[in-house]
């Protein structure tokens, strides 16, 4: 009798510890605080788990992993499953998709910054590229059009922008090179501190990270209406992490993508619509160009920095001019489906 108790006793032992075994868990690395810009990293998590009834969990983690400029890296040597970084922070490594940070590409709003995202991700030179970092995309971190916070007397001309330190990374700290200003690409959770002590006079940032980053804080002025462009922030997984799920697994994680940006642009949604209250009650001032300025911007940024894009990509054997058509082509097709 005891024997068998002690066989049955083994046998549960050994099938907890199979079921234990079974369950997959994995870690995401991204940085600052929980906000609008990893709300759908957090729903993709929940989202997992619900569909997978807890076998499949994902951790998120905010800067205990690694430095948000070493997050690619970190993907690439498997030391975390899942992880978001900003194209801006790394442009060598990850080329193709920078086409996506040009200034004024004309993106209107955020739904049309998930489609031609999507579009670019998808393209064979993106998924090459991607993969020398053992990397695959799951998804973007749509972002509105950057605007600038500053100190000091509000600069309203391209004129005030020669020699003004601004914090702007990739393609947008190129637009304010064009018209004089000097960019410096000081990461995100660096960009307070360096406007406290006066390293930069502004950071371009969207409204969510002034908020998150506390840079709204510092200031006197922002601007409502430049748009120079955006920059893009891919949520990746480790290749031979999404290899090594099962079917139903990777049902449930690419399946939920569509679910967790649709929370994500709700999301963002609810705090652009109080971004003015949030002005006042901080005592900004609200900035505006008038059009002629704007155009002006336009022709001395937006143009060169395309053709010297498109000639580096072509020279180093990326397809620059095809990804460039693809966002116009997208752009188009999105609005005409509207």
């Amino acid at each position: 009798m005891n024997n068998l108790l002690n066989g049955a006793a083994v046998c549960a032992l050994t099938f907890a510890f199979a079921s234990q075994a079974a369950a997959t868990e994995w870690n995401a690395s991204v940085w600052g605080k929980r906000r609008a810009f990893t709300e759908h990293v957090e729903k993709i998590a929940e989202l997992v788990s619900e569909k997978t009834d807890g076998e499949f969990t994902i951790n998120v983690s905010y800067g205990g992993l690694s430095k948000n400029s070493d997050n690619l890296d970190g993907i690439s040597i498997g030391a975390f499953e899942m992880a978001q970084f900003c194209a801006g922070y790394h442009a060598d490594k990850n080329r193709a998709i920078t086409v996506l940070e040009l200034p004024f590409l004309g993106v209107q709003n955020l739904e049309e910054e998930v489609a031609v995202s999507r579009a670019v991700y998808a393209h064979p030179a993106v998924a090459k590229e991607m993969a020398q970092w053992n990397a695959r995309m799951l998804m973007t971190s749509p972002m509105p059009q950057y605007n600038l916070v500053g100190t000091g007397e509000a600069r309203d001309t391209l004129e005030s922008f020669e020699g003004m330190r601004v914090r702007a990374t990739g393609g947008l700290g190129k637009a304010f090179e064009a018209v004089g200003a000097v960019p410096t690409s000081v990461t995100s959770s660096e960009a307070y501190n360096a406007m406290e002590s006066g390293v930069v006079d502004t950071v371009a940032f969207a409204q969510h990270a002034h908020l998150s980053f506390g840079t709204i804080n510092k200031a006197d002025w922002w601007t409502a209406n430049l748009n120079p462009g955006t920059v893009n922030c891919p949520v990746v997984v480790n290749i031979d992490a999404y290899d090594a799920l099962t079917d139903a697994e990777k049902e449930a994680l690419d399946g939920s993508v569509d679910e967790a940006l649709d929370h994500y642009l709700a999301n963002y949604g609810e705090l652009l619509g109080r971004w003015d209250t949030v002005l006042e009650e901080k005592g900004v001032e609200k900035v505006m160009f008038s059009p002629e300025v704007l155009a002006e911007f336009k022709a001395k940024a937006a143009d060169p920095a395309r053709e010297a894009w498109i000639k580096d990509m072509e020279a180093q054997g990326i397809p620059g001019q095809e990804l460039y058509d693809l966002v116009i082509k997208t752009l188009e097709e999105k609005r005409a489906s509207n």
